[in-house]
């Protein structure tokens, strides 16, 4: 009887998935901002005030909603182009600029027009690492990327790792393809899409609060608002790199073979 040898990564994948580990375990939001503006951004978000937090989580949710929309209905999944990623970073800091000279206040306006633009970058560099977003399951892994790329309050350094991330939304993010499959958007209060975006809002909004927090720092305004929102756009472009290099790893040499590389990879990191 032959013996059948596991598939390995060879090393040209190998190096590729370092690239993502150290893009998904790597630098946080905040720490990416304290480096662009020279002072500590995550002690800031958590003191904002009970007021603020709340209209931060209704608007993450009201973004992550409109994304969902975006992402199911409107993405072409029959054009590849390459990733404008300056384009899309260009885009972002006009609107956060707004987000800079008006403060919370534009949160509800600003949040989703960030939030939508972020969504054709993270889209456009799925196609790139071979996804079909004429998939439910494509679709929603656009979404999953709001949630990795921020830690939910309490989390453990293990919990907030990719795959616990991961394995967190797994069960939301299967049903969810198999409901928008059935039902398309047809209903978009339905519990199953009402849990993935809440999921994801936890997630999200704490990266929101980090940005916000920025932005209100008096010496900031539109210009400072402009920078942190090119920050915040390029934060979730590298997070979907890392993402989507890992899905299409899987795809080619299964799920067990690349997490087993990517744990022993995160232990470097």
């Amino acid at each position: 009887m032959l013996e059948v040898m596991p598939e390995v990564l060879s090393e040209a994948e190998l190096a590729e998935l370092r690239a993502a580990v150290r893009a998904l375990e790597g630098s946080t939001f905040a720490s990416r901002l304290t480096n662009v503006l020279g002072r500590q951004v995550e002690t800031l978000g958590r003191a904002l005030p009970a007021p603020a937090r709340k209209i931060i989580a209704h608007a993450s949710e009201a973004a992550l909603r409109a994304a969902l929309r975006v992402a199911v209905r409107t993405i072409d999944s029959k054009s590849k182009p390459k990733a404008a990623r300056g384009m899309h970073k260009a885009l972002a800091a006009a609107s956060g600029a707004v987000g800079g000279a008006f403060g919370l206040a534009a949160v509800p306006v600003e949040l989703p027009v960030s939030t939508t633009i972020m969504l054709r970058s993270i889209a456009q560099i799925a196609r790139e690492e071979g996804e079909d977003l004429a998939q439910p399951e494509s679709a929603l892994a656009c979404i999953e990327v709001f949630a990795l790329g921020g830690r939910a309050r309490g989390d453990t350094a293990i919990e907030s790792s990719y795959f616990a991330v991961r394995g967190v939304l797994a069960q939301t993010v299967s049903e969810s393809a198999r409901f928008i499959l059935q039902r398309g958007l047809a209903d978009e209060t339905a519990p199953v899409l009402v849990r993935l975006v809440a999921q994801v809002a936890a997630r999200f909004g704490v990266v929101v609060s980090q940005k916000l927090a920025a932005q209100a720092v008096p010496v900031l305004g539109a210009m400072g608002g402009a920078v942190v929102n090119a920050a915040f756009i390029e934060h979730f472009q590298t997070i979907a790199r890392g993402h989507f290099t890992v899905r299409r790893l899987e795809r080619l040499r299964g799920a067990d073979v690349v997490r087993f590389d990517y744990e022993r990879l995160r232990n470097e990191v």
